[in-house]
């Protein structure tokens, strides 16, 4: 009878662990505003909530505004729940990432999470990129609709970054991995950085290639952010030493994509990806040599937009892609 109530925990235990990601709560412990991040510009447009666990972050004709952790990062989780602005959102970008561009002007890394605004009427999207050793002239962009609507209520956004993969995850669903390779060398991010949150006026590209510019009438523009997670190697800014001291919490931080999960991102990518660099004919020749192409995808891409992805140049059309989907789409997930 003992033997059997061993197998039964061992059983349970071994259940919780591998459906952790997919729980719909993160089990990190989210930290106020004050104790992990401090404003880094925007003034008044940046506004700190009474109970100092959720901030907003404002744009209008003055200024844009953002803020920043207190501390370098080398790989860690990192995590915050946004609630998109509303409305006409053409031109604004609302930014959830890591960089030391300040550190390293020429070689500097970065992890991405971009929110593009829209017209009214249309999606916001959500676009991802990763790069290295300031290899900008090499974009690792995708971009994505989503299966909700980003502006009704927050959403958990969030980063692995670990000396061999990035994992981006939306409401612990994982949605982009990149995994290290040989043939990438520099170009994947390696030196400690900074998360930041930010959102600005990107007009000259943000929304169908500038074509929609920001309308300050409908100004101000505020994103929410909250659930703050920063569970990672903190290191020092100045002889740039890491300090690991979480080993027994790093026990719940996600190592990778579970087979489970990993049918939950193939069934996203498929609903919902609309565009990915490596499939992009006009920008490159030859895919990047870290891409791995997936038949399925490069068929859908194409059916989406055969200009960028297929083999013709002539235009053919571009058919509209929604984002937010249906009840039923979301239980897929």
């Amino acid at each position: 009878m003992q033997t059997s109530y061993m197998g039964l925990f061992l059983f349970f235990s071994m259940l919780s662990i591998m459906t952790y990601a997919t729980s719909s709560k993160n089990l990190l412990p989210t930290i106020p505003f004050d104790e992990g991040y401090t404003p880094l510009f925007g003034d008044n447009n940046l506004v700190l909530h009474s109970d100092g666990k959720m901030v907003h972050l404002s744009l209008d004709e003055r200024t844009g505004s953002g803020f920043v952790s207190h501390d370098l990062y080398l790989h860690g989780y990192f995590s915050a729940s946004i609630k998109l602005p509303s409305d006409y959102t053409a031109g604004v970008v609302v930014a959830f990432y890591m960089s030391n561009g300040d550190m390293y002007q020429k070689n500097h890394d970065e992890i991405d999470f971009e929110f593009l605004g829209n017209i009214r009427g249309k999606d916001w999207r959500i676009q991802t990129n990763v790069y290295g050793n300031g290899s900008t002239n090499i974009g690792r962009e995708e971009r994505y609709g989503l299966w909700f609507d980003p502006v009704e209520d927050i959403h958990q956004y969030s980063i692995l970054w670990t000396d061999s993969q990035i994992i981006f995850y939306v409401d612990n669903v994982p949605i982009r991995e990149v995994k290290r390779t040989e043939s990438m060398g520099g170009d994947f991010p390696s030196k400690p950085m900074t998360l930041y949150a930010t959102i600005w006026d990107a007009s000259d590209w943000a929304t169908n290639g500038g074509k929609y510019r920001v309308n300050y009438k409908y100004a101000p523009f505020v994103a929410e952010f909250s659930n703050f997670v920063l569970h990672g190697c903190a290191v020092d800014p100045i002889e740039h030493v890491a300090k690991c001291d979480n080993a027994q919490s790093s026990k719940m931080v996600p190592s990778g994509v579970t087979p489970v999960q990993r049918i939950k991102m193939d069934n996203f990518r498929k609903k919902h990806m609309t565009y990915s660099y490596c499939y992009d004919k006009i920008r490159y020749k030859a895919p990047p040599s870290e891409c791995v192409i997936n038949p399925k995808e490069a068929e859908r891409l194409i059916k989406y937009d055969p200009v960028t992805f297929g083999k013709s140049r002539r235009h053919h059309g571009k058919h509209h892609h929604h984002g937010s989907g249906s009840q039923e789409e979301a239980a897929s997930f």
